[in-house]
């Protein structure tokens, strides 16, 4: 049986609540007639920073798989991240894709994804690598760009926040997105301890 596989950092509850805030926020600056349709809004509980979306995998694939972050990760110390803004992503043209908090450069962070990368592509895991080149973010919407194009643009608004929110990872997990009609259900099916647990 496939499944469709992802590596992430999940993210505190407190943070997760404090980007909630900030996209009420946003979603509140759209024009009343349009705030809900301009975007899928993604559930806060599914907020997270999506290391490596592998695609349809199969489950005699998980062990290489398991094997390959394991040995990634295992000497890698505890991360401390910060996210540096919330704006439209992931270029700065128009319409935007998705509107997303960004993950400052973080050369560790992208150091493992882009290993994880190379190392899943050369076992031929998954169908989803895609070309390498990280960019650590947090998905608040994703943008509805038909419903965009109907906004006025002088009623378009920016959404440019400055943020010092902070983020210690502590683990990394391989996670499973199990799509239902009332949106993805994420599953936790291992998770990777950072160096320095104790």
């Amino acid at each position: 049986m496939n499944m469709r596989l992802f590596l992430a950092i999940n993210l505190s509850v407190a943070v997760k609540e404090r980007l909630a805030q900030l996209q009420q926020e946003i979603k509140n600056s759209f024009p009343m007639e349009v705030s809900d349709g301009v975007a899928k809004w993604v559930a806060p509980q599914n907020f997270h920073i999506t290391l490596l979306f592998f695609g349809e995998a199969g489950e005699r694939e998980i062990p290489r798989l398991v094997e390959i972050i394991q040995k990634t990760v295992q000497d890698q110390p505890l991360l401390l991240l910060k996210i540096k803004n919330i704006r439209y992503g992931p270029t700065a043209k128009l319409p935007p894709q998705l509107i997303w908090a960004e993950i400052e450069k973080n050369q560790a962070l992208e150091n493992i994804a882009n290993n994880l990368q190379d190392d899943c592509l050369g076992a031929n895991i998954g169908r989803g690598a895609g070309e390498r080149g990280f960019v650590g973010h947090i998905t608040l919407a994703r943008v509805k760009e038909w419903v965009w194009k109907r906004i006025e643009p002088e009623e378009q608004p920016e959404i440019e926040k400055e943020l010092d929110l902070k983020i210690e990872v502590h683990s990394i997990e391989l996670m499973e997105s199990r799509l239902k009609r009332s949106g993805p259900e994420y599953i936790i099916l291992q998770s990777f301890p950072l160096l320095g647990l104790d």
